[in-house]
């Protein structure tokens, strides 16, 4: 009687270089970046400038975690009569996390933050707006800080008009504030610095 051999034992063995790549672990996929999110569609547009950097230039070390760690200046204008409130979404798709989000502020009354907002779930006067979780478990700014040697990272400062404030609690996540933001953004606009770090920094 002809016996048939298991599909496993007819094919050929993996060399050692495939077997390896075969158990390699991949990057997760692409995640949405906040602009590009179902909850925060709408149709006017936002301009957002800083007096930092340009839009599609370098970001200062000064702002990153190689260095002081402080968050840039920001500046937006073109929001409708309607705005209530802004927020700010800082998230970087270019990590191993993606997006990585850096920043989290919402109630924002003012079309812009200082330099230097300060870390904590409300920001003192003259912000008086609350400051969200980042991927970093941060609660406030959380600067760039590229692994060493990646090509540059890309920075999106993402600002929404709002035709309300949130009850979102300070320390909330970013999917808690997304899920908030549905139906109330009047318009939108962002800010893209980009950030690498070729070489170890010097003490």
């Amino acid at each position: 009687m002809h016996r048939w051999k298991p599909l496993a034992a007819m094919l050929p063995p993996l060399s050692a270089a495939a077997a390896t790549l075969a158990q390699a672990p991949t990057a997760p996929p692409p995640g949405p970046i906040a602009m590009d999110r179902v909850e925060t569609r709408g149709d006017g547009r936002l301009t957002v400038v800083s007096p930092a950097f340009a839009a599609g230039g370098p970001i200062p070390r000064r702002y990153t975690k190689y260095d002081d760690n402080v968050s840039p200046p920001l500046a937006w204008r073109g929001a409708p009569a309607r705005t209530q409130a802004y927020a700010l979404i800082v998230d970087d798709p270019d990590g191993r996390i993606k997006p990585v989000t850096h920043w989290l502020v919402w109630n924002i009354a003012t079309p812009g933050l200082p330099e230097g907002v300060a870390i904590g779930p409300e920001t003192p006067p003259p912000v008086a707006a609350r400051q969200g979780t980042t991927t970093m478990r941060v609660v406030g700014f959380s600067g760039p800080h590229p692994p060493i040697g990646d090509l540059p990272h890309h920075y999106h400062f993402q600002v929404f008009a709002l035709d309300t404030t949130l009850s979102a609690p300070a320390g909330a996540d970013r999917e808690a504030v997304l899920a908030q933001m549905k139906g109330h953004v009047l318009a939108r606009g962002e800010l893209v610095g980009v950030f690498g770090q070729t070489a170890p920094p010097t003490p």
